[in-house]
């Protein structure tokens, strides 16, 4: 009794701790999916967090002069102006080991004894500054940074990117009243309009480069316009197009020809409001226009049946009761900001229409105003002090509307899904669409359930219900060995051997659709008439083997016979007749690729399970149905798979998880296009594989770096949903069926 007793007590013990350790592994993991949960929410909420503008500090200008133009370094640490004696001061704006906040820097003379009486601005941070006695001259700030043992010092400076001399705009050297400016390292070009009226061209060609040498030759010219006042003008940052406003109309210009300006478009951008302002959005494919009714208007070129014409794209309220009299834009993002004779700014993201801050940092309307290389300041001159705010605004492409509905971009013919993160131009502008990548696991998934489905459960059936033990015990574990083979193998072979297989052999594909089932069922008619004898002198367990020889020759026959069903149908070439009879574009690397070759990746996933719950069907259930007269067909159907129905769909959504989050068959066998189409001629990119392959070269904290991360947190939701659902239908079936 006693041992007894000792024996009781110290199962009771390896019961407890049993108990507890799996207790805590579940809780762990439960935990640990918490965490998961939480941190990429961590990650991904800073995109979603509205703008915020503030007053950080202000310096006092020197006040002999009012400030015409004013400017600010990257590390928003030195301040500059440049005031209407032609004179250009550089601040401190935030205390240093070397100087205090508001200490005068340098200063400057840019012009010799005159005021400046027109200012310009260039597409890369250059001035042009145009004297009372017609000078002009092209500056630009430029700021070193010195690391010395007390800290670091930025020294401030002037430079002339076309020399130092002045520059002759207008032949006749006319007084200029309007002017524009744009430059790259070949070429600068002025249009300027002149005090009797005229609208002019000078472009300066570099004799060599003007990022080593200043020197150029000038070509002048005359526009015709039927303008006879302007208003305004501007000229696109890569030289391309001058806007011309005048009144409620703007003419559009082409400046490449270096011998004439054609007028190229003109239109009024508001039917019921005035035009009362003009500014060229970062990139110069888009114009915005400001009205008297208060809202702002996007515009760029379209391509029509009738050729590229400008069309408005959005509009942005700014205000209800005021007219736009301001729009000023960043240099490298798609944002700008908007002021109303009140003062009242306004912040807003055009191709996410996003409205990002409305507000009034001044009393009135800033004096001038500035905003900073990195777009997270801005510099406002007010009574005689230039105040600097701060500007929390690192994501304002990202909202919910711009991920997951149509987004109209500039060049493009309308709306649509576009995933397009990087470029090697810098003006490109991001496009972050989830939908198309979303729509790309989901297309993946379903045509790797549509081939491993049907084969895994067939599979599972005849192994566990009709194949002899003996064989048995040899294929249920080779294809379950099949489950540790590699998916990059798999992702090789389909991308590298499978894929330009079935582009050679496309007839052959279609040929083993009909030739696989009818040999099939060709061979079992030819097995059922043959006498009963001959039947019985071949092995049991060798009957399902002789099938394998007629399922390669039917294989050879549909390969054989592809090139003559090519030449005789299609032409000698299928897929030039898919894409130029059919209209459907072929991709070496497309979604039939990619479903039979993950379909063997998630086959022995689902035949392994579903072999398993049929093959645990109690053996009272089946004998007890067929001691009642039912056939094996009808126990199959009747009492085996409903029985085993539960297991059976826990199989099939375990493959859909599996085919869901797969990564490098994805990867490597598809052209990772992130298209829209069910076509199964064309690829695709999932979530999994398009985290692969741009996470490497996300910068840490950019809006890329965590969109990637909500995909990331999208892929974690799908097959959170998926597993739940799995989990609930499946209590329900067993719940259905215990009782048989």
């Amino acid at each position: 009794m006693t041992t007894l007793s000792k024996s009781s007590d110290y199962r009771q013990v390896k019961n407890k701790l049993a108990q507890y350790f799996i207790t805590l592994g579940g809780v762990s993991v439960l935990f640990t999916l918490i965490l998961i949960f939480m941190y990429l929410l961590y990650v991904i909420k800073p995109i979603f967090e509205s703008a915020n503008i503030e007053s950080v500090s202000s310096v006092s200008l020197s006040n002999q002069s009012p400030a015409v133009v004013v400017g600010i370094d990257e590390l928003k640490e030195v301040t500059y102006e440049i005031t209407e004696q032609g004179e250009v001061v550089f601040y401190q704006l935030s205390p240093s080991a070397f100087r205090n906040q508001g200490d005068v820097i340098a200063r400057q003379g840019l012009v010799d004894g005159a005021n400046v009486s027109l200012v310009a601005h260039g597409n890369t941070e250059q001035v042009v500054i145009v004297d009372s006695e017609n000078q002009v001259k092209v500056v630009q700030a430029k700021f070193t940074s010195k690391y010395l043992p007390e800290g670091r010092d930025i020294a401030p400076r002037i430079e002339f990117p076309l020399g130092e001399a002045s520059i002759i705009v207008d032949e006749e050297e006319e007084t200029l009243s309007k002017l524009a400016f744009a430059m790259n390292d070949e070429k600068a070009i002025f249009v300027a309009v002149t005090e009797d009226g005229r609208l002019i061209k000078t472009t300066l060609v570099a004799e060599d480069d003007f990022s080593y040498d200043p020197e150029f030759e000038a070509v002048y010219q005359t526009i015709e316009t039927s303008f006879t006042q302007i208003d305004d003008v501007a000229v696109t940052p890569d030289l391309a197009m001058a806007f011309v406003r005048s009144g409620n109309e703007v003419a559009v210009y082409e400046l490449d020809d270096e011998y004439s300006v054609i007028e190229k478009a003109k239109f009024k951008p508001f039917a019921n409001a005035d035009l009362t302002s003009m500014a060229l959005l970062s990139g110069g494919s888009s114009v915005l226009f400001g009205s008297s009714n208060g809202f702002v208007g996007q515009w760029f070129e379209v391509a029509t049946d009738n050729g590229r014409q400008f069309q408005e794209i959005r509009q942005f309220e700014v205000s209800e009761t005021e007219a736009v009299v301001g729009i000023h834009t960043e240099q490298f993002r798609k944002s700008f900001y908007t002021f109303t004779p009140s003062g009242e700014m306004g912040a807003f993201y055009t191709t996410s229409e996003a409205d990002l801050w409305r507000g009034q940092p001044l009393a009135g309307l800033p004096k001038v105003f500035a905003i900073a290389p990195r777009a997270d300041g801005l510099m406002m001159v007010d009574e005689g002090k230039a105040k600097l705010f701060s500007v929390q605004n690192e994501h304002p492409e990202v909202t919910w509307s711009a991920l997951w509905q149509e987004v109209w971009y500039e060049g493009y013919p309308e709306p649509d899904y576009i995933w397009q993160s990087t470029s090697g131009s810098d003006d490109f502008e991001a496009k972050f669409s989830l939908v198309p990548i979303s729509f790309g696991t989901m297309k993946a998934a379903l045509y790797a359930m549509l081939f491993a489905v049907p084969i895994a459960l067939a599979a599972a059936i005849y192994t566990a219900y009709f194949m002899p033990p003996v064989l048995r015990k040899k294929v249920k574990p080779t294809i379950e060995l099949m489950e540790a083979l590699p998916t990059v193998i798999l992702g090789f072979l389909a991308g590298l051997w499978l894929a330009p297989i079935i582009e050679d052999y496309l007839p052959a594909v279609a040929l083993l659709l009909i030739f696989l089932p009818v040999s099939t069922m060709a061979a079992a008619f030819a097995w059922h008439k043959l006498p009963r004898e001959w039947k019985g002198r071949l092995p049991e367990a060798w009957a399902p083997v002789m099938l394998l020889p007629i399922i390669l020759l039917a294989g050879m026959a549909a390969f054989g016979l592809s090139p003559t069903v090519e030449e005789a149908y299609f032409g000698g070439d299928m897929r030039q007749f898919i894409t130029n009879d059919l209209g459907i574009d072929f991709d070496q690397r497309n979604a039939l690729v990619v479903g039979i070759a993950m379909g063997f990746a998630v086959i022995p996933t689902i035949f392994s399970m579903a072999e398993d719950a049929i093959f645990s069907v109690p053996k009272h259930l089946t004998s007890g149905s067929l001691a009642l007269g039912a056939t094996q067909w009808q126990t199959l159907v009747k009492v085996v798979l409903l029985t085993a129905s539960p297991g059976i769909f826990s199989a099939v959504m375990m493959g859909l998880g599996r085919a869901v989050g797969e990564t490098m068959i994805v990867l490597m066998a598809t052209g990772n296009t992130p298209v829209v189409d069910w076509s199964i001629f064309q690829g695709m990119r999932t979530l999994s594989a398009n985290i692969a392959v741009e996470m490497p070269e996300s910068e840490v904290g950019s809006s890329h770096y965590r969109i990637l991360f909500l995909a990331a947190f999208v892929l974690f939701v799908f097959t959170f949903v998926f597993n739940t659902l799995a989990e609930f239908v499946r209590q329900r079936l067993r719940e259905k069926y215990s009782s048989l």
